[in-house]
């Protein structure tokens, strides 16, 4: 008889992974994050089928978690601009206080091993925060731009503006506003 698997196991394996991908990257072999969880190898696939599984899991969990982090709080009846402000305020802080989920996510992003089932139910898990960009760029110059275009340099804007508060504590909070600044000026509606 199958013994039941632990949350606490799972969860320490995907902890794992993430450290490790950061560290060593997507071709750390899974003997190495199985030894960082503390468990065998062996246990690590009782968990994950495969390691592009382990891959689809830990990519749509830390998803999930950054567009959590990035929506808490979110004051759902307050001007477009202040829900943008606290979105990218909440992003900003999430991305400074977990450089290795950062990294883990943008190394799994373009893994062939991700699978369009994961990358759609991470878009399910964006859904409200791709809303809020939406509403954001209706009547600016991005919008008959491709939704996906529009991401892509929110996303590129979001790490540059990460990397330099990471580079530059002291003046974090400068980076932040000038990136949230950029940002509307790319969407346009909001500079008014």
């Amino acid at each position: 008889m199958a013994r039941p698997k632990s949350d606490r196991k799972r969860d320490a394996l995907m902890a794992a992974a993430t450290r490790v991908i950061a560290a060593q990257g997507l071709s750390a072999p899974t003997a190495v994050i199985a030894r960082e969880a503390g468990v065998s190898n062996g246990s690590l696939f009782t968990y994950f089928e495969t390691k592009a599984d382990l891959f689809n899991q830990l990519y749509l969990e830390l998803k999930t978690e950054m567009a959590a982090a990035s929506l808490d709080g979110l004051p759902a009846n307050a001007p477009l601009r202040e829900q943008l402000s606290r979105l990218w305020s909440n992003w900003m802080r999430w991305a400074m206080s977990a450089p290795g989920k950062r990294r883990a996510i943008a190394l799994l992003g373009v893994s062939d091993d991700i699978t369009q089932e994961t990358q759609t139910a991470s878009h399910l898990a964006m859904a409200d925060i791709a809303e809020v960009l939406e509403q954001a760029r209706a009547r600016g110059p991005m919008r008959d731009a491709p939704m996906g275009f529009v991401l892509a340099l929110m996303n590129s804007l979001a790490d540059a503006t990460t990397d330099f508060m990471i580079g530059d504590p002291a003046n974090a909070e400068e980076h932040c506003r000038a990136g949230f600044g950029a940002l509307c000026r790319m969407l346009g509606c909001l500079c008014e």
